[in-house]
């Protein structure tokens, strides 16, 4: 693992980089970007650290340096490709904290780079069968102190429902709100092509906006294909003529199952999101 503090010292993976009493750890006071790292590139830079940022913001935190984080950034992801597995997907994570309990308003800010979970590999070349879970959220009624569009540490909830899932023979899951509308997974965006759209949750419903999601959409619509923000149900997503799940790790993962429902493979001349999501991340 390469790991670079908030003032852009490179530290040694064996070295304490937290204090006991630091926010992120005993309330997940804080927030995160994960990135892909690919051919010695760090993708989608600018987009995860504007939301960071975003993010820090809506929980009140102090706001992090981000200029400071884009030269961390940039002094992993050249460690990680000069001594790491070059060839190997890197997971690059930024962690911007409320900091110590005892020192308040000194935020805690580090990056870390890994290589990308076995499971990420599997989902982008196999799909994934996921089932639907509901939430207590509404998407017309606004709920800011849930911080649904902020990618907060408080990570446990999404964890739970990844391990219940599993548990139940699943890959993954798609949260359905109180409405019985479509929301996102506990780790990516949802993304169907219904009607002959590539249609999303719009963000305003209480989903982190994706930033893989937008650069997919920005591309499609560059090549004229119709892209829109529109309220999904689980009917939509079984009938779809593909869904998949959005992250920055994972890319696209094709959704093979919903639930009972196998979904039909993806009709020959359909929209091809993996070739849009490849073009997606060649800038970073």
């Amino acid at each position: 693992m390469i790991v670079v503090d908030g003032d852009g010292r490179l530290l040694s993976e064996a070295q304490p980089l937290l204090f006991a009493d630091d926010l992120g750890v005993l309330h997940g006071d804080g927030v995160f970007e994960t990135m892909l790292v690919r051919s010695g590139r760090t993708r989608l830079v600018d987009a995860h650290l504007a939301r960071l940022a975003d993010g820090a913001a809506r929980l009140d935190l102090p706001a992090p340096d981000v200029d400071g984080l884009r030269r961390a950034v940039a002094l992993a992801e050249v460690e990680w490709t000069t001594s790491g597995p070059y060839s190997v997907d890197g997971a690059l994570r930024v962690v911007h904290t409320r900091g110590r309990e005892s020192d308040p308003g000194v935020p805690t800010s580090y990056v870390t780079v890994s290589p990308v979970p076995e499971r990420s590999v599997r989902a982008r070349r196999d799909g994934v069968r996921v089932t639907l879970l509901s939430k207590a959220h509404d998407p017309d009624v606004a709920a800011p102190w849930e911080l649904s569009g902020a990618k907060a540490l408080s990570y446990a909830r999404s964890t739970a429902a990844l391990r219940y899932a599993r548990g139940r023979g699943f890959d993954d899951a798609i949260y359905v709100s109180s409405a019985g509308t479509v929301l996102e997974s506990p780790r990516a965006n949802v993304v169907a092509v219904v009607d002959g759209a590539l249609t999303a949750t719009p963000t305003g419903d209480g989903v982190l906006a994706g930033t893989t999601q937008a650069a997919v959409f920005d591309v499609a619509a560059r090549h004229g294909l119709a892209v829109r923000y529109r309220r999904m149900t689980p009917a939509d997503l079984v009938a779809a003529e593909g869904v998949w799940l959005l992250s920055a790790l994972t890319l696209a993962a094709r959704v093979r199952q919903v639930d009972r429902h196998v979904l039909p493979e993806q009709p020959k001349n359909a929209v091809d999101v993996e070739k849009l999501i490849i073009e997606a991340i060649s800038t970073p």
